[in-house]
């Protein structure tokens, strides 16, 4: 025990030397388990007398036996006459031994198991063999005491570790469904179950599995993501959206459903579930499940209780995410609903109007031509200037919303931007296919500001557009060779044309070294 030997050494020690300090033939030691059973964990048998089970020999507790008398009782027993043994676990003692003494072994408190020695002689035990078991079975509590604690600290120091690795990914606002992954892999690690499950409840009664991990050899996954199911089907998630509550179950066999029977192929029978909650919500559960002789510890549930609170806050963070987006989106669209009408305005209202009138001054002014010249002169000033607003006016227009980009999409618009700008564009368009309105408009924007930037800071000789489609996204990029610098804290315009992008799904890069040129990138998503 000081050398801290793990605890199956000082099990097997301790059956040794109780055994021959007794005079036993046979020493068990045994831990109950949850479900009214019990574990072999440490044997011995004198010479020539063989063990009458291995260790991690598991037996139903009941009937007439020293081990189950210890169980009920949490107290010594004595059975003198082993042919009157009862029970399950009478299998291994009837007929084969004259008399068994079982002495509790206590852990903090809690009845942990049983020390049993038994012997072949038809003399039963010493009578103060209870007595002299005592002192062993509290060395065995101290030894376990001490194992239990170096274990906790361990997976305590694993717990946090995972904890934060997730903690991180949901700081980094990652997708859920990356969160979901993390999440099923680090609670099987941690709680060392064989398969992990995470699943989203709907109203009718019914949820899906969005995240799952396999542990087995294979890693073969026996639900996979994207499986719906009833809630009854599954016992311990259909307990976890009744109460709202962790729950285990010691036996998974006696759900029932197809899903239940998927599960029972593969010989598991515990398992444990905790809650996910969102905003105060019941959104779902992550469920563990082991494997039929390696049961979930008694905690399990409340251990999952640490990621549930993580998965909840990375949904509370990614629906607020979406939301924002929601609404930058429909900001976005009712500020392009705007422009259209009042491109529209203008050009069927004043542009009309414009035009209109200078026609009725040209026919003024061809009336005119052959009396007063004077009178001519400044008819041709009057359409002059009627000209020079007529252009200024198609200019705004332009900028407010571009005709050509309604027309022909973003093949003619980003070619009548390059056409206006003053210095050389060289435009390299790889498809001239139509995008969602939104795509266009945002990609036609950040265009000409691009351009404009770059005629009026970058002293540059020329600029390349170029536009390609990959990945079910549309990639722009505007680039110049003048002397870079550029800062977009600077008032160029792009931090209004990041917020466009952004709340499209997409994202802008500006890259602009001093002495490098300005480099502006956007992609966008097209789904």
């Amino acid at each position: 025990m000081a050398s801290a030997v793990p605890p199956e050494g000082v099990f097997a020690a301790v059956a040794a030397e109780i055994g021959r300090v007794v005079d036993a033939d046979v020493t068990a030691i045994s831990r109950y388990d949850q479900a009214g059973t019990a574990t072999a964990v440490g044997t011995w048998a004198r010479t020539g007398h063989g063990v009458p089970f291995a260790i991690g020999t598991r037996f139903e507790l009941g009937g007439r036996n020293s081990i189950t008398f210890v169980y009920e009782t949490g107290r010594s027993a004595r059975l003198d006459d082993a042919s009157t043994a009862s029970g399950p676990s009478a299998v291994y003692i009837r007929d084969r031994y004259g008399s068994s003494v079982g002495a509790p072994i206590r852990v903090q408190g809690r009845l942990w198991g049983a020390v049993v020695v038994m012997s072949t002689r038809p003399n039963p035990l010493a009578d103060d063999t209870e007595t002299r078991l005592s002192g062993f079975t509290e060395l065995v509590a101290t030894a376990i005491a001490n194992a239990q604690a170096r274990v906790e600290l361990r997976q305590y120091a694993a717990e946090q570790a995972a904890l934060r690795r997730v903690a991180t990914l949901v700081a980094r606002a990652v997708p859920p469904e990356e969160v979901f992954a993390a999440v099923t892999t680090e609670v099987g690690g941690v709680l060392d179950a064989e398969f992990t499950f995470l699943s989203r409840f709907d109203p009718a009664g019914q949820a899906v599995v969005v995240g799952a991990s396999s542990r087995t050899e294979d890693g073969a996954v026996p639900i996979a993501v994207g499986t719906r199911y009833d809630l009854a089907d599954w016992h311990v998630a259909a307990l976890v959206s009744q109460t709202g509550r962790p729950a285990s179950i010691a036996d998974h066999l006696a759900s029932s459903g197809e899903l239940a029977e998927v599960v029972r192929v593969l010989g598991v029978r515990t398992a444990a579930a905790a809650p996910i909650n969102v905003e105060g919500r019941l959104w779902g559960c992550v469920s563990v499940l082991s494997v039929r002789d390696r049961p979930l510890s008694a905690d399990t549930a409340d251990r999952l209780s640490e990621f549930t609170k993580l998965v909840g806050s990375s949904l509370a963070n990614a629906e607020a995410q979406a939301a924002l987006r929601a609404s930058r989106a429909r900001i976005v669209a009712a500020s392009d609903t705007v422009r259209r009408r009042i491109e529209r305005d203008l050009h069927d209202g004043v542009q009309q109007q414009l035009v209109s009138l200078a026609l009725e001054v040209r026919e003024a002014q061809l009336s005119a031509s052959g009396g007063d010249g004077e009178l001519v002169r400044r008819l041709d000033g009057v359409v002059a200037e009627l000209t020079n607003v007529l252009d200024e006016i198609r200019e705004i227009s332009h900028g407010i919303h571009p005709a050509a980009l309604e027309e022909g999409g973003l093949w003619p618009a980003l070619r009548a931007v390059a056409r206006r700008a003053s210095l050389p564009v060289r435009v390299d368009i790889g498809t001239r296919a139509r995008f969602p309105e939104p795509v266009e408009i945002a990609v036609y924007y950040v265009v000409r500001e691009a351009l404009t930037n770059t005629v009026k800071h970058a002293d540059a000789t020329v600029s390349d557009v170029h536009l390609a489609v990959a990945d079910g996204r549309l990639l722009v990029a505007v680039k110049d060779d003048g002397r870079g610098g550029a800062d977009p804290a600077g008032g160029s315009g792009l931090v209004g044309l990041r917020d466009r992008v952004e709340a499209l799904g997409g994202r802008l890069w500006l890259d602009s070294p001093p002495g490098g040129g300005t480099t502006v990138q956007i992609a966008l998503p097209l789904t």
